[in-house]
């Protein structure tokens, strides 16, 4: 389980980064709502000493329980549905001794790791008919029991991380591309479906959320969110009004901004830290994505490739969906912006995940 690893193939570079991206977090999380911040620098010490300890336990080893990891994310995904706490018209989180987490979140990392471990052990047949009804049954199961929260975005997330790791791991060209070419008409069957009046695909506050994306000046009440956080990033400009600013004309200071220290931080990152602020954001983000990469690259084991470029994907899709949404390039969701947006469980499994990684770059290919 514990082995001994050089100091200097330790990736401090990855530790790093995303420290300075939390505390950047902390900051307008504490502009955002000044009672959550001492909550959110529990969350960054938390998940640090987390890391830590996740980053020096061989992953070759945790890989191994790789079924108990799923059907532990799947006991506490089916907990959420029967005795799961309530908020937003979501019933999306557990109260266990006290301590509030959000599954989902801790499922995207049981998924990783167990894709991780089972596209390694089937390299030579990853393109069979049975591996792939088998794959895609595995992340149905949960992405289902997701999107009965309802989460649509987390859904829509799981399935497209689920994508991203089997490209990488190898899926035969001609099978991603007779995909495509099924899911076009499929995707359009959908959408008629969807836009049909009295449909039940999906819950009618989800689809109002897309006519208001499309069509704003006939969905006002509904597009007033997304709008007011495209006001804020611009009002901004290059440099910012500041952190904490008091002044009157912050759309922020105006409440008119739900939801800001989570799904729409970065229209607060915005409008106190400006252009720059946000693209200092991007950058952090983009960064910690390339890290997990080239550790991925030189990883011993394919499984720990996988698990880098896995959990450099989480991090890649989930930034561009939050980013996306607060910019008004995409229907509202409520996903939030990884290491920034306030949310113990998800500030903690990030860092869980960045443990995983660091122990994949701990065990350097051998040449």
């Amino acid at each position: 389980m514990l082995k001994q690893y050089r100091l200097r193939d330790y990736k401090f570079s990855l530790v790093l980064l995303t420290t300075v991206l939390s505390i950047i977090g902390i900051l307008v999380i504490g502009s955002a709502d000044k009672s959550l911040q001492n909550r959110q620098i529990v969350g960054l010490v938390g998940g640090l000493i987390l890391m830590v300890i996740v980053s020096l336990t061989d992953y070759v080893w945790l890989l191994r329980f790789y079924w108990i990891f799923y059907f532990i994310g799947l006991a506490l995904l089916a907990a959420v549905l029967v005795v799961g706490s309530s908020g937003g018209g979501a019933t999306r989180w557990l109260n266990i001794g006290g301590i509030t987490m959000q599954p989902a979140d801790l499922m995207k990392i049981f998924l990783i790791m167990f894709y991780a471990q089972f596209f390694s052990k089937h390299q030579d047949d990853l393109s069979s008919f049975k591996v792939i009804i088998f794959s895609v049954i595995i992340v149905a199961i949960p992405a289902i029991m997701i999107q009965q929260q309802p989460n649509l975005s987390t859904c829509i997330l799981t399935l497209v991380l689920f994508c991203v790791i089997y490209f990488v791991a190898g899926l035969s060209y001609k099978v991603i591309a007779g995909i495509l070419v099924l899911m076009a008409p499929v995707a359009a069957i959908l959408v008629g479906i969807v836009l049909q009046p009295g449909q039940t695909l999906i819950k009618n506050y989800q689809l109002l959320r897309v006519l208001a994306w499309l069509y704003p000046d006939q969905y006002p009440d509904e597009a007033r969110q997304q709008l007011t956080s495209i006001m804020a990033i611009g009002s901004g400009q290059l440099y910012g009004k500041g952190l904490e600013t008091t002044a009157v004309e912050s759309v922020k200071n105006g409440d008119f901004l739900a939801e800001a220290q989570t799904d729409f931080i970065f229209a607060v990152v915005g409008e106190e830290l400006g252009f720059l602020g946000c693209c200092i954001v991007i950058l952090l983000e983009i960064l910690i994505v390339l890290e997990c990469i080239w550790i991925g690259r030189n990883a011993r084991e394919f499984s720990g490739t996988l698990l880098c470029c896995g959990m450099g994907a989480l991090i890649g899709i989930q930034s561009i969906m939050n980013i996306c949404v607060a910019t008004g390039l995409m229907p509202n969701t409520g996903l939030p912006l990884p290491f920034v947006s306030y949310g113990l469980t998800s500030l903690m499994t990030f860092f869980i995940g960045i443990g995983l990684v660091l122990n994949v770059g701990l065990q350097v290919k051998k040449y």
